[in-house]
């Protein structure tokens, strides 16, 4: 079983959720803990791993600031403290990663931005952006704006959301509990930890409780949910204590935590995902493009010889070789409007005829699927 357990000293992409227990406390902003923290991201950092933090904290900081009672906020209130908390959460993490030589950025995101296939584009294009820069970036759903229709409503949702789309290989939750137990350990002396979780099992899904914290709003139950997505999209999950001072270290170093083994790689799962997806066009396209295409390259707009369908930026859409043949299918860069204009035309020749700097790509080769060499 040893030789499953991913190693977190050798990951490449590393997104960790942050809850609002372990940054904030009854005194405001735990400085101590958030700087052991940081330590261990720029450590990361200076190996060559992508860092990505999901942090809650920012309606608890916000709160203080604004001295609001104490109970459930309103949805009004819960916005207001989080405009306050999301500027000092964010200051705080630029703070004490600027001297490690770290830069960081805000992404602020809802629940829509992964639903709609053109924001989710933006999202991962942005992200890419950011990571392929060495630029830490820091995301929390955007509760200035979210409404419960729109939300993720907790951060180890979004976390796992955010991982796969961004294809990383783990998720580290960093939580009050060392892992998934049989039953809640502060309630039960009998509950016994699971250290590795190689399948989602309905028997698991029943170990789920309820928060064990006042200020965190996800308990076991949407831990697991996360796992779910995170694991089926080929990213390895670990729920971890997280309150030590320098907790990536304490797991690289052994600490007791609990695995989600994933269900292949995050390039295969996005693949699979593509490829299920029901085609909104057709794109048919020339010999040297499939060519292109069975090498792993991507779809330029030169190879394309007609365009079908109404589709918009985002949108899936089917490739044919000049026999009718299916090669594949991927996420559209252009509507169809925009792609009929370009078809066959030079990247050269695209920013004069729509009228803005081009994409290189109009099917990204990470955005598609190659049925046949």
């Amino acid at each position: 079983m040893a030789a499953l357990i991913p190693d977190i000293t050798k990951v490449r992409r590393l997104v960790i959720k942050i809850g609002s227990a372990l940054l904030v406390d009854d005194g405001g902003l735990r400085a101590g803990w958030l700087h052991g923290l940081c330590d261990d991201v720029a450590d990361w950092r200076r190996q060559g791993v992508d860092v990505i933090l999901v942090s809650s904290g920012s309606i608890a900081l916000g709160r203080r600031v604004l001295d609001l009672p104490l109970g459930p906020l309103t949805l009004e209130q819960s916005q207001a403290a989080a405009a306050v908390g999301q500027i000092r959460l964010a200051r705080a993490y630029e703070e004490m990663l600027a001297p490690h030589g770290v830069t960081t950025a805000q992404v602020l995101v809802t629940l829509e931005d992964s639903q709609n296939r053109r924001r989710y584009l933006n999202s991962r294009a942005t992200m890419e952006t950011l990571l392929s820069l060495g630029v830490v970036p820091i995301v929390n759903e955007n509760d200035t704006v979210a409404t419960d229709e729109i939300r993720f409503g907790d951060n180890d949702r979004l976390a796992a959301q955010i991982a796969v789309t961004c294809g990383a290989d783990q998720l580290l939750l960093l939580s009050d509990v060392d892992g998934l137990y049989t039953a809640n350990p502060k309630t039960d002396p009998e509950a016994r930890h699971i250290p590795v979780v190689e399948h989602l099992t309905a028997e698991i899904d029943a170990m789920g409780g309820d928060p064990v914290s006042g200020l965190s709003k996800g308990g076991m139950k949407t831990k697991l949910m996360a796992a779910r997505t995170a694991v089926s999209g080929g990213c390895a999950m670990a729920i971890a204590e997280g309150s030590v001072e320098r907790p990536l270290s304490a797991v690289a170093d052994g600490a007791r935590v609990t695995w989600f083994l994933p269900e292949g790689d995050p390039q295969a799962a996005r693949k699979r995902w593509i490829a299920a997806m029901k085609p909104r066009g057709e794109l048919v396209v020339d010999a040297g493009a499939v060519r292109a295409l069975s090498q792993g390259k991507s779809l330029l707009p030169a190879g394309v010889v007609t365009v079908a369908g109404s589709f918009g930026r985002g949108d899936p859409v089917v490739i044919r070789d000049d026999h009718g043949a299916a090669v594949g299918q991927g996420l559209a860069r252009y509507d169809s409007a925009e792609t009929r204009r370009i078809a066959g035309r030079r990247s050269d020749e695209i920013a004069a005829i729509l009228g803005y700097d081009p994409r290189a790509a109009l099917i990204h080769r990470d955005d598609m699927v190659v049925e046949r060499a």
